[in-house]
């Protein structure tokens, strides 16, 4: 039985703690005997979420049992942590044969010096701030969540829910993984390098009206031609003056920015059709399955038939 220990923090963020804990606890009632699932604060007294939800912990940490799993979750109460808390993990989350941080959590575990020389990632809007505060941090503001060795860490909120999925994957297959996801509603197991929010997020919005009316219109015809002279001529502008426009006003490249929003319009279409891989390579703009299998392969590190296969819901009825 492996024993997964959730540390508790007053303002902690409440999804990070009953999110995973629910993956876990569901990995038990799926195949009972393989989880032990305990939560602990400093001293074992009730904290209360940044929510204002009040969680009672089983137990001290200085009472809690050796852990398999060890979860660090985030919230405000990471910003100014209780050094007593730094401590007891730099003293103990080396023990632990799997440490694992949702969110901001991560910042937890770089302060305990316990993600020096590993690559990491955490809630998107903090990555700047992980990466300035701990420098020995090989921060990756990308990824859902990403796995160094013994060390998980994983983006904002309901990522936690994905790493946690994974990990019961690694433990108990793939069935029970996807059975649990199915029961808690999460019709998709996402890819922890699948990126945190969509292309039209992660990109700034251009200032001047015709680069966003270019923009808009890349989202809404994936499948057009796209080179960057059509873009270009559909901005007014010449390709080099377009080209530099774009990245100063967007902070990518026209011809990356096209490559994601292709490769995010094909991912839909897999997980949410029927439509066969050639039909869905002429819909995003690839002409042939192999140019879109390339994109996938570098973007997802999956063919598009894999991650149909692993991603797409299963028929219900």
């Amino acid at each position: 039985m492996r024993t997964v220990l959730i540390v508790l923090f007053d303002g902690v963020q409440s999804l990070d703690v009953t999110g995973p804990l629910e993956v876990f606890a569901g990995a038990e009632t799926y195949r009972g005997g393989s989880y032990r699932i305990r939560t602990a604060s400093l001293d074992g007294a009730p904290v209360r979420t940044s929510s204002g939800l009040v969680l009672v912990p089983d137990q001290a940490l200085a009472d809690a049992p050796a852990a398999h799993t060890l979860l660090v979750p985030g919230g405000r109460g990471t910003r100014r942590p209780d050094p007593r808390l730094v401590d007891w993990l730099r003293a103990h989350g080396p023990r632990a044969e799997r440490l694992v941080s949702v969110c901001t959590g991560a910042g937890l575990l770089a302060a305990a010096g316990l993600l020096d020389g590993r690559r990491a990632t955490t809630h998107w809007a903090y990555c700047d701030q992980l990466a300035h505060d701990h420098p020995a941090v090989a921060v990756d503001p990308d990824p859902i969540y990403v796995r160094d060795g013994n060390v998980s860490t994983s983006a904002g909120v309901t990522s936690g829910i994905d790493l946690a999925l994974a990990l019961v994957e690694e433990d108990l297959g793939r069935d029970a993984a996807l059975t649990i996801a199915r029961h808690l509603v999460v019709f998709l197991r996402r890819p922890g390098n699948q990126a945190q929010f969509s292309v039209q997020l992660a990109a700034q919005t251009a200032r001047r009206e015709p680069l966003r009316e270019v923009q808009h219109w890349i989202s809404e015809h994936p499948g057009d031609d796209l080179s960057i002279e059509s873009l270009a001529a559909r901005a007014r502008l010449s390709p080099r003056h377009f080209a530099r426009a774009f990245q100063s006003e967007t902070g990518t490249t026209p011809g990356r920015y096209v490559e994601r929003v292709r490769v995010e319009h094909a991912r839909r279409l897999l997980e949410d059709t029927t439509d066969g891989i050639e039909e869905i390579s002429r819909a995003c703009g690839y002409g042939t399955p192999e140019g879109m299998r390339r994109a996938f392969v570098k973007i997802l590190g999956s063919a598009p038939a894999e991650y149909r296969r692993r991603f797409r819901p299963a028929p219900t009825g």
